[in-house]
């Protein structure tokens, strides 16, 4: 007997629909029980030819319209080039935004010559207080308080040295403009300074291309007091730098043991990896020429056009990496990412990217966790310059820009990063096994050492200023505050865990002075700390005594549902673990929540639509009609859509997504490796034979409209612009009023809007009262049940115009009441009903399932 999916069993079907003129249409169909039909897509011609007939229809339209966009954005670059002003679109009458992105998330216009500079904050003093000041959010801090005193005093020290020796925090993290390789001038001249600390070295010489890789006299540099070398290499009689451009260098010293080694600068700007060379070479990037604001040439300076966007009042983080963004398997590149993704992160409505993997990593397979030159962009992917365009690019669309920066360990490779780099197993690091992180086989900093304080200060600050960077994610924060790293180690929430023998203090110190720059420098700087443990007041303002970090990651909500699908049947979900886990933070610290990441995408793990759907992703995720049926993959696209939203409504003040993972992206990633071994345990971890099949997201599966994956994909674009409308994450009002393990049931309230999610495998619910904490009507805004979304219309936007009167009638102990209709394993939003129009997604600025009139009441970008 042909097993039967959870809609044919319990919710009904639907009815038949036909293809007229290579496009589905079909009576309305009813909503609620009496929906009734066997298929889902019942086609009466054949859908091959008529899907052949729309997809070329559609191919000709794309081209015309890009066609169209050409040629008017040609005109506009003559008419700027003239001086002739264009006025905005918004501005024309009668001119209607030609896609929902140009309504919902406008891109900015400047005038063609253009030129952004940053506006500085100034560096605060210390406050005088004690470090004791944020237990006014946590009264349970009490009993540590000479633990926050002894930090705070440690921040003192280190603030006033800085002050009394190298002019002040701001210069000192601006040491990128004195170490490595600069312009400057000597006795008159100009030239080239190179500087760099290596204090066990007994001699230090520049070689590249300038001399055949074979130092001159005049190319050995001269050691200071302070174990700083120094070489000025002065332009030639025509003017001609010593070190021409793209040229390829190494230092070559002598350790103290008498050895000869060859060390890429540890400041170095740019590093590349020749085709037919293992190993990298740095290379002195330093373009002669300067390009004009907003172009794009290989070897002219970038100059940014564009203003960082204000700091949105909740992120919604497009989590992604440059190299594997193609569709193609290769490494993409910097401006492949500007042309193909960064369109489709604003389509979505997130307003936030984070890029991984920017600082350059030997490895590729590392992820950009190992990291080799802390100051240069991974050339994998293109130039410095191309970077730049990137960012500028997402600034126009309105985009938050976050860096993945790894300041938690270094790559323990000597040839082409900074271990050992003078030959001295501590310099940067801890010498001895505290040096060494053995799970993850890398060098651990020394935050309390001078010059690696100088060197990861200034290492923010050069993202910031150079590249315009708008804030951070920090890797690894844990392992960074614990002498433990976290490994091995449960933390039950005794805060005797987080303030005692086991904490690293110069690391926390180090956490407090970076938030402490970044935040005044940049006042609207984002940082995120991905913290496993939970420490107390680690988002609370570093001038408040802690650690000062804007948002805390949750990781725990990523780990909970990869339990509860790994270990339990649907019946056995509970939904008081989930919604506790969802809930449970700290008060007054924002968290960004998500439900999966990268993590969760790399091999060894797997995703959520993985988890939920396995190896039916490869034969059965063709629309109904189009392939057979398979009730796995209906569960799978129901509880994936109500995942996400649930962790969105509950799990935090802000929402991170991986790239891809939005449609339930069908393959993990695994990176183009060789065998290798795993450091902790010796075991052979067999690798790919350097494949990048796995190594790249599949846009054209979302594209297709003859799979599933775009209704998924739909649902994400849905969700996020509901947040814009209703700016619901960030909303101080937020209420569980029901998490029924019986039932199956979780509802809720976020700002002024109500979430009703029905888990239940089986079992829908008429009549079902719901508590709210309003009165008057509502409407359903948003319903995973929509045709867009894969559902079944049985509760849907535009059922009939339904309102639905919230009664002075208390339940679960809210004081306003209203019944509805819950199906099973679907969820239902439902809004004020003054701000909720059924035929919003009909309109040229629609996103197709949501039903927010206009721009709803909160919006924000």
């Amino acid at each position: 007997m042909q097993q039967l999916g959870r809609h044919q069993t319990c919710r009904g079907t639907r009815a038949n629909t036909l293809l007229v003129g290579g496009a589905v249409a079909g009576p309305r169909r009813p909503t609620g029980r009496a929906a009734a039909s066997a298929s889902p897509y019942a086609f009466t011609a054949d859908p091959t030819s008529a899907l052949e007939v729309l997809q070329e229809e559609n191919s000709l339209l794309k081209t015309t319209v890009a066609d169209t966009k050409a040629a008017i954005s040609e005109l506009e670059s003559k008419l700027r080039a003239a001086g002739v002003a264009i006025p905005p679109p918004e501005s024309m009458p009668g001119i209607l935004p030609s896609q929902p992105e140009d309504f919902w998330s406008p891109e900015l216009e400047v005038p063609y010559d253009y030129v952004y500079r940053d506006q500085y904050g100034g560096i605060s003093p210390i406050p005088g207080h004690d470090g004791t000041e944020c237990f006014t959010w946590d009264t349970a801090l009490g009993g540590f308080a000479e633990h926050f005193r002894y930090r705070w005093r440690r921040l003192r020290e280190i603030r006033r040295a800085i002050d009394d020796n190298e002019g002040g925090l701001d210069a000192f993290s601006k040491s990128y403009t004195r170490f490595g390789l600069n312009r400057g001038e000597h006795n008159g001249q100009k030239g080239i300074w190179y500087r760099e600390w290596a204090p066990g070295a007994k001699a230090l010489a520049l070689i590249g291309d300038f001399n055949n890789w074979t130092p001159r006299d005049s190319h050995w540099a001269f050691k200071n007091a302070y174990g700083v070398w120094e070489l000025f290499l002065p332009d030639g009689p025509d003017g001609a730098p010593a070190l021409p451009h793209r040229c390829r260098l190494k230092a070559r010293l002598e350790t103290a043991e008498g050895r000869w080694v060859e060390r890429i600068p540890a400041w170095i700007r740019w590093a590349t990896q020749a085709w037919n060379e293992i190993q990298f070479n740095g290379v002195h990037w330093d373009p002669s020429e300067t390009g004009a604001p907003g172009e794009i040439a290989s070897d002219k300076k970038y100059v940014f056009r564009y203003p960082r966007p204000p700091r949105p009042r909740a992120l919604r983080i497009y989590e992604c990496h440059v190299g594997m963004s193609s569709s193609e398997p290769k490494v993409n590149s910097y401006l492949e990412f500007r042309r193909d993704v960064l369109p489709r992160v604003r389509a979505l409505g997130y307003n936030a990217i984070q890029i991984m993997a920017v600082q350059e990593h030997a490895y590729y397979g590392s992820f950009g966790y190992h990291v080799t030159n802390f100051f240069a962009p991974s050339s994998r992917c293109g130039t410095p310059e191309e970077l730049k365009a990137l960012i500028d690019e997402a600034h126009r669309m309105g985009l938050v820009v976050l860096m993945d920066i790894v300041h938690s360990h270094a790559s323990k490779n000597t040839n082409d990063g900074i271990n050992m780099f003078d030959g001295s197993e501590a310099m940067y690091f801890h010498g001895g096994a505290r040096g060494y992180h053995w799970m993850w086989d890398s060098r651990c900093f020394d935050y309390g050492n001078w010059e690696t304080l100088r060197f990861l200060l200034s290492n923010c600050r050069y993202w910031m200023d150079e590249f315009k960077f708008d804030g951070f994610r920090f890797d690894g924060v844990t392992s960074m505050m614990y002498h433990h790293h976290g490994l091995s180690y449960t933390f039950t929430g005794n805060y005797e865990e987080y303030f005692g023998l086991n904490t690293d203090v110069d690391a926390v110190v180090y956490l407090m002075l970076v938030n402490h720059l970044l935040h005044d420098m940049f006042p609207n700087c984002i940082t995120v700390g991905e913290d496993v443990s939970g420490m107390p007041a680690f988002c609370r303002p570093w001038h408040e005594g802690g650690v000062g970090f804007d948002y805390r990651l949750q990781m725990a909500i990523a780990d909970k549902w990869i339990e509860m699908m790994k270990l339990h049947d649907d019946m056995a979900w509970d939904m008081g673990t989930i919604t506790h886990t969802l809930t449970n933070r700290r008060y007054a610290e924002a968290s960004v929540s998500y439900s999966e990441s990268h993590d969760q995408a790399l091999v060894g793990d797997k995703t959520i639509a993985f988890w939920l759907m396995d190896k039916e992703m490869y034969d059965f995720m063709s629309i109904p009609g189009l392939g057979p049926p398979s009730a796995i993959i209906d569960r799978g696209i129901a509880l994936h859509k109500m995942i996400r939203l649930v962790t969105l409504a509950l799990g935090g003040e802000s929402y991170l997504n991986f790239m891809g993972n939005e449609f339930g992206h069908p393959e993990w990633i695994d990176f183009p490796r060789d065998n290798t071994y795993d450091p902790s345990t010796g075991r052979l971890i067999p690798g790919n034979g350097g494949s990048f099949d796995k190594c790249r997201r599949r846009w054209d599966l979302a594209d297709s409209p003859t799979l599933r994956y775009r209704w998924l994909n739909a649902f994400d674009r849905a969700m996020m612009h509901l947040d814009k409308a209703f700016g619901f994450q960030c909303a101080p009002h937020q209420w569980l009023s029901r998490a029924d393990s019986s039932d199956k049931m979780i509802v809720c309230e976020r700002g002024d809007l109500l979430f009703v999610f029905n888990f239940h495998p089986t079992t829908s619910y008429t009549d079902y009262r719901v508590g709210c904490n309003a009165s008057g009507p509502y409407k359903v805004v948003l319903s995973s049940d929509e045709e867009v979304f894969g559902g079944y219309r049985n509760v849907s936007k535009d059922s009939g115009g339904v309102t639905f009167v919230a009664a002075p009638t208390p339940h679960d102990n809210r004081p306003f009441s209203f019944m509805v209709y819950a199906p099973s394993r679907t969820a239902v939003v439902y809004a004020p009903a003054g701000w909720v129009d059924p035929e919003a997604d009909l309109k040229p600025h629609g996103i197709p399932g949501l039903g927010v009139r206009n721009l709803g009441p909160y919006y924000a970008r």
